[in-house]
């Protein structure tokens, strides 16, 4: 069963309230809530807040456990912006984007989500290059030709 919990228009840009979601998606519940109280970030609290009141939602609304509670989704969507205009010099004007998100977290009881670590990376090996029968003769020739132009003379002693 899945829970719901939003939290619309919070005041933060949606840039730096990403960076905390990252860290807790797919995280048993109540880890997550120990970590967000540790994360020294604006988006930490309004995003701890949403994730209490979808634990409690969980609790009184389907009468489940917290202690199997895992985040699912962890979405920071963009909400609207507000635009402020400041004075620039010689009469111009700057506008000021005031960025609003929407925090939503989306918790389950079922089987935890599995993440991979580490994608395993591909072999890149290097490719040999196949060159023609026209290349290989004429190659050979000029290195044939460059090593009779050129004597090989030992140093005498």
């Amino acid at each position: 069963m899945q829970v719901l919990s939003i939290h619309r228009y919070a005041k933060i840009s949606p840039f730096k309230a990403r960076e905390v979601t990252r860290e807790i998606q797919g995280k048993p519940a109540l880890d997550a809530l120990a970590q967000l109280k540790l994360v020294p970030k604006k988006a930490a609290p309004l995003i701890l807040k949403v994730l209490k009141s979808a634990i409690a939602n969980a609790e009184n609304n389907d009468h489940l456990r917290p202690e199997l509670l895992v985040i699912k989704e962890a979405v920071i969507g963009e909400a609207v912006t507000m635009k402020r205009m400041m004075t620039r010099a010689r009469g111009s004007a700057g506008t000021i984007r005031k960025r609003t998100s929407h925090i939503r977290i989306v918790l389950t009881d079922e089987i935890p989500i599995v993440r991979r670590s580490d994608r395993p990376t591909k072999d890149k090996s290097i490719k040999k290059i196949t060159l023609s029968s026209k290349v290989k003769k004429t190659v050979s020739t000029e290195i044939q030709n460059a090593a009779d132009s050129q004597e090989m003379q030992l140093p005498s002693d």
